[in-house]
């Protein structure tokens, strides 16, 4: 009987020691990797620009990529506004003068095909912002604020020994939830990366919508949107002074609760700031969620 349960222990032990094993073999590949990926999709600068394909698809000048689309349809509007005005002499019905579609035509062609420019001025202006508040942070805490630089921090705090890491202790859990938040937030800020992307594809068409009233909506939309994932931006660096300001010295369990909520403050970004300007939300968690949602419906 002794034997038996004598087995019956060393056989738990090989599963624990192996789960460890597995488990502390995949958060240091997560401290090695996503760190270093995180600080790249999260301060985005006018970098994103200089891309062969965005470039290519944005255009080089106005004659070609979607530049010259958008071109075609300032003209399309401007035809359209030339038979409008003929047909409203003979129905009566008012319509826009000459004078006030023609200045708005100049303006917000200029708009268009200086579309590129403005681009670069956003990015550049946020990320100055961004470097702002983080050289500040910098001189308070005395450390570059980076997410590379984080998880040694974090790690100073849930010690846990690399090669003998136990995932059923509280430090374990810890370390656990941890990686798994980083996880969702490399997953959240390429999200943001590739939607920022995208919304300056579509900058110039954004802008041909401001000629028409009727349009001008989908203008006052994207701008919105493009704002509240630039303002992510600068946010996330706030955050992260904060982490960089606790006691990493200590390793009492109040330390380790609030590195699990400023963690969770960082996920919780974007919907902060869309609660604040409003936006589309990033958070990938949410989104799986109501995709499981739809799915059991």
């Amino acid at each position: 009987m002794e034997e038996v349960i004598s087995n019956t222990a060393n056989f738990s032990d090989i599963i624990i020691n192996t789960i460890n094993s597995l488990l502390g073999s995949l958060f240091s590949s997560i401290d090695n990797s996503v760190y270093n990926v995180l600080d790249n999709f999260a301060f985005i600068n006018s970098n994103i620009l200089t891309d062969s394909f965005f470039e290519k698809a944005f255009g080089y000048t106005s004659n070609n990529g979607l530049l010259f689309i958008a071109n075609s349809l300032l003209t399309a509007v401007c035809i359209y506004y030339c038979f409008k005005l003929i047909y409203s002499h003979f129905t009566g019905i008012q319509i826009e003068r000459p004078y006030q579609f023609i200045f708005k035509l100049l303006i917000f062609g200029i708009f268009i095909n200086s579309s590129f420019f403005i681009c670069e001025f956003f990015l550049h202006f946020t990320s100055l912002i961004t470097d702002a508040i983080r050289d500040v942070g910098t001189s308070i805490v005395g450390e570059k604020i980076y997410f590379s630089s984080l998880i040694e921090n974090i790690n100073s705090v849930i010690t846990l020994d690399s090669n003998s890491i136990n995932v059923f202790s509280f430090d374990g859990m810890l370390k656990s939830l941890i990686s798994v938040s980083f996880i969702s937030l490399l997953f959240s800020y390429s999200l943001r990366y590739i939607m920022i992307k995208v919304l300056l594809l579509i900058m110039p068409f954004a802008f041909l919508t401001l000629i028409n009233q009727s349009s001008s909506w989908f203008f006052k939309a994207w701008l919105k949107i493009f704002l509240s994932l630039l303002f992510i931006q600068p946010f996330i660096s706030i955050i992260l002074i904060i982490i960089f300001a606790l006691d990493f010295s200590s390793v009492d369990i109040a330390n380790k609760v609030l590195c699990i909520g400023a963690i969770f403050a960082l996920i919780k970004a974007n919907s902060y700031v869309q609660h604040f300007i409003g936006g589309i939300t990033i958070d990938v968690s949410n989104n799986f969620r109501l995709m499981k949602m739809k799915n059991n419906l």
